[in-house]
């Protein structure tokens, strides 16, 4: 079986290589169609060929962000022409991002079978050109594919997406980055609470800084990329009792991985998501978490027993959860063990990758 995985933009090479690995590992021909991640080194290909075929001008080239939007915007429907061409070698093609969806659904070659990916179900408007193209994009595939039951039934209510066409195939482990070199990283004059990623308002950082003003004894980390101005949150770290470091950058994977390995525990305060890379990452290494209770993080938390929730937007009931945490070592313990379990059984690669093969057999 030929399966090309199709992410133009790079959106998510660690879930994109996860998953091929673990179809190569089951005997599917892969090849992972994308373009040049410019932030960081990826790792080798695990049995699966890559080719970059998108984007080949942005993204080997060292230019300012609005340059490289203009040229990628140059390049975008040329480069989805030529995929057009390239798809006939591939039995089954599973789109795992497209860029520009209401125009590149017009572009698709006319493949079949097809299969996509929703990594962002509940966060995708609700607009009548979100819907229109959402519901387009799910008639055209032969299924979609969805990390969560609630986003599955977001996908039959808001966008009238036939239970035949959505299946559930949760999202992986992470577990690569447990697997990068050790790296120092700075000291701590106590236990560390730790939140990364791309700084956004959905992911209520400053839900966790309200909330770090009543937590005392520990340190809170916040490592990304801000997308959002950072003043309102200094002003808020200001406030707390305890000393809040910002690391305020793109933060490459062997760095993260250093951070994760220090933490005591992880805080997720995010106001809507599906399911989230950061959570997978924390599973991998095994570490507590303190998330809210939104979109499909209830799934893990009350199935695993793999996190501890909160009410989203709720400063007191997170402060409460990770004063609980700190000074209970063996509550941190027994979570944390939990989620090392969940990262090694039904978050493995290898059971993600089955569950995708059985529904590509059923498709072909």
């Amino acid at each position: 079986m030929r399966v090309q995985l199709v992410d133009p933009s790079a959106y998510t090479p660690p879930y994109d290589h996860g998953l091929a690995a673990g179809l190569a590992r089951a005997g599917v021909e892969v090849e992972l169609v994308t373009s040049r991640y410019p932030w960081d080194e990826m790792p080798p290909p695990e049995g699966f060929g890559v080719s970059e075929l998108f984007y080949t001008r942005a993204m080997r080239r060292r230019l300012p962000q609005p340059a490289r939007r203009a040229v990628k915007l140059a390049e975008h429907v040329p480069g989805m022409l030529a995929y057009r061409r390239h798809a006939g070698r591939a039995d089954l093609v599973h789109y795992q991002w497209l860029p520009l969806e209401a125009l590149d659904r017009l572009l698709l070659p006319a493949k079949r079978p097809r299969v996509m990916t929703l990594h962002n179900v509940r966060r995708r408007g609700h607009g009548p050109l979100t819907n229109m193209v959402t519901r387009g994009l799910a008639r055209q595939m032969d299924a979609v594919v969805v990390h969560s039951r609630d986003s599955a039934e977001q996908m039959r209510a808001r966008f009238g997406a036939g239970a035949d066409r959505v299946r559930h195939i949760p999202h992986g482990a992470l577990d690569y980055l447990t697997r990068l070199p050790e790296q120092p990283v700075p000291e701590a004059a106590g236990p560390v609470i730790l939140w990364f990623g791309t700084v956004r308002r959905y992911k209520g950082v400053d839900t966790l800084l309200e909330a770090f003003r009543s937590v005392e004894g520990a340190e809170l980390w916040i490592v990304g990329k801000p997308e959002i101005p950072m003043g309102p949150l200094h002003e808020l770290a200001r406030k707390a009792p305890g000393p809040v470091r910002f690391v305020e950058r793109f933060v490459p994977d062997a760095e993260l991985a250093a951070h994760l390995r220090r933490a005591e525990v992880i805080a997720l305060p995010y106001r809507d998501i599906d399911q989230s890379g950061v959570l997978y990452s924390a599973l991998a290494f095994g570490k507590p978490i303190v998330m809210s209770a939104v979109g499909g993080f209830p799934e893990v938390a009350q199935e695993h027993g793999a996190a501890r929730l909160v009410p989203p937007e709720d400063p007191a009931a997170l402060a409460a959860a990770l004063n609980e945490l700190l000074a209970d070592p063996a509550e941190r313990a027994r979570l944390g063990a939990a989620a090392a379990a969940a990262a090694a059984g039904p978050y493995s690669w290898d059971r993600i990758a089955g569950q995708t093969l059985a529904l590509y057999e059923e498709l072909l």
